[in-house]
């Protein structure tokens, strides 16, 4: 680029000079036109010349001031994306609760528009996390993924945002702010019932079931009530707002307390799927166990090979401890067994359904809770033996047998999938990136798996959806594990006089002081996107209440 303006210059040079030089040999013919001409040849040198360069400048511009833009490097663009998918993430888990507080009040066909733009922002998010997984498993084109994901996420913010004023306009909070205080009263009412129920439940699983059993919800009750204390402190403040006629102070208190009214819905409904789920795998163990003697009679019948031999003595183990026999513990199979089931802390005594649904009493040291059965475990290590026999011996699943494993396979995935959503909805003010990724391929795996019961054509087979329940599970359950681990760094958001820690935890309050006295004025999460979530600003409305606000 630098060679032509050189060049040409060299070329003007020869065509003055030369021009000089012709009019020198010619002076009394031409002289009185020698100086006019070279004239206008270096102004028509001059104008090609620039009339060049501006052409130049022209194509090679990449932004309207000529500026090549900086690029973002890598580190940075995956700290954003990460950064984006938790925003956006938490963006669609509230508008998601706060639209069915929405539909029962207004009804279905008031919020389909805010249903469909939620539904498309949730569409983005998956597509997101599902580009963020294969990153994770180590496919290449790291920034061009990483670009998509800000891409689609930042396409999902926009679509709340856009939606949030209109979805104002229709719940129109401000106008009614008195109702929809008494519905949540109501609804919170509802709530404290179901809770105290889920004290006796919660006791019945642990008189009947091993404590490993029970470790997934161990701590719902105790949150639940959190949730329903501050709603409870929440309302009380939004109808003494009312009162006084600060409306918009009334309508942060109300959304504050509808969110943590939901959340300790969510938490009690929890136990009472852990509880049925339970229930349903006691009862169908007997026949998973049947159905693997049979499977390893099979296996025993075939040409013996090392691999074969090694699953069979597995799988024989493992049916022997789930049976009581004495001293039997099964191998460790693909995961550690140890420390929930013992020969006596696991046992299935050979007398039929009624032993497997009622559970019986530890009888030794081994025990590791009242109970001894942990009958959703039993039937995830059945399937993790099962799933061993036919690679051993280089079968397909297939026909009635197939879908009655799938079906128990669905059911360990489910529990787990629930288990970790409830977690990561609950505290997800302190849960990052990678348990969310887990989580949302463990849903999209539960999802495809669920698809082999339906008579579409895209249903996968028998095999491909056993699979994808055990890999549902095991995301599930890798999901829960990372979210409680992000828990532990977070911290406690509990400090002296700090009533609202665990709305924070929960992400129900935005940005809230974490101890009395720190900066900080956003209040509760509001449907819509990063731009408008945080609209209802709380001031020192959630910082430790007045004495004249106390209940």
């Amino acid at each position: 680029m630098r060679r032509a303006p050189v060049a040409f210059g060299v070329v003007l040079s020869a065509v003055v000079v030369g021009a000089a030089a012709g009019a020198g040999r010619d002076r009394a013919a031409t002289g009185d036109l020698a100086l006019p001409l070279i004239a206008a040849v270096a102004a028509v040198a001059v104008a090609v010349y620039t009339s060049v360069r501006r052409r130049r400048r022209t194509r090679t511009r990449t932004t309207p001031g000529g500026r090549v833009p900086t690029v973002v490097p890598l580190d940075e663009l995956d700290r954003r994306a990460r950064r984006l998918l938790v925003e956006t993430d938490d963006c669609v888990r509230t508008s998601r609760e706060e639209l069915r507080w929405a539909a029962a009040q207004l009804g279905d066909e008031a919020i389909r528009g805010h249903e469909q733009a939620l539904q498309d922002a949730a569409s983005e998010l998956a597509a997101s996390f599902g580009i963020r997984q294969r990153l994770d498993d180590g496919e290449g084109g790291a920034r061009a993924l990483l670009e998509q994901i800000v891409a689609r996420c930042k396409a999902a913010g926009r679509r709340l945002d856009a939606q949030a004023p209109g979805f104002d306009r229709t719940r129109a909070l401000e106008r009614t702010a008195r109702e929809a205080l008494e519905r949540a009263e109501a609804q919170a009412r509802e709530s404290v019932a179901r809770a105290a129920e889920t004290d006796d439940t919660l006791a019945g699983l642990r008189e009947r079931y091993a404590l490993s059993a029970c470790l997934p919800v161990a701590a719902h009750q105790d949150v639940a009530k959190d949730r329903l204390a501050f709603a409870a402190s929440c309302l009380h403040r939004g109808h003494r707002a009312v009162e006084r006629g600060e409306t918009g102070d009334a309508t942060a208190l109300l959304r504050a307390a509808e969110a943590a009214v939901g959340q300790a819905d969510l938490l009690t409904a929890g136990v009472a799927r852990l509880a049925a789920a339970l229930t349903k795998a006691a009862h169908v163990l007997p026949a998973a166990l049947t159905a693997t003697e049979t499977d390893l009679a099979q296996a025993a019948a075939e040409p013996a090979r090392t691999d074969l031999r090694t699953r069979t003595a597995q799988g024989r183990a493992l049916v022997a401890e789930l049976r009581g026999e004495p001293g039997a513990k099964a191998p460790a199979d693909g995961e550690d067994t140890s420390g929930d089931e013992t020969a006596a802390g696991g046992r299935l005594r050979a007398q039929g359904p009624g032993a497997a649904a009622g559970g019986r009493k530890a009888e030794g040291p081994g025990a590791v809770g009242r109970g001894v059965l942990d009958p959703v475990r039993a039937l995830r290590r059945i399937e993790e033996v099962t799933a061993g026999l036919d690679r051993a011996s280089h079968r397909r699943p297939e026909g009635a047998s197939a879908l009655d494993r799938l079906d128990r396979a669905l059911l360990v995935a489910r529990g787990s999938v629930g288990a970790a959503a409830d977690y990561v909805t609950t505290h997800r003010g302190a849960v990052g990136c990678e348990a969310r990724t887990r989580l949302a391929e463990a849903e999209r795996r539960l999802r495809s798996a669920e698809r082999a019961g339906t008579p579409v054509s895209a249903a996968p087979a028998p095999a491909a959806a056993l699979c994808d329940a055990r890999e549902a599970d095991a995301f599930g359950r890798q999901a829960r594990q990372l979210a409680e681990r992000d828990v532990r760094t977070y911290g406690t958001p509990y400090g002296e006089g700090l009533w609202t820690g665990g709305a924070v935890l929960g992400g129900i309050l935005l940005d809230a002081p974490r101890r009395p006295g720190a900066p900080g004025d956003s209040g509760p999460a509001s449907y819509g996107g990063p731009g408008t979530r945080a609209r209802r600003g709380g001031g020192d409305l959630f910082r430790r209440p007045k004495a004249d606000d106390r209940i």
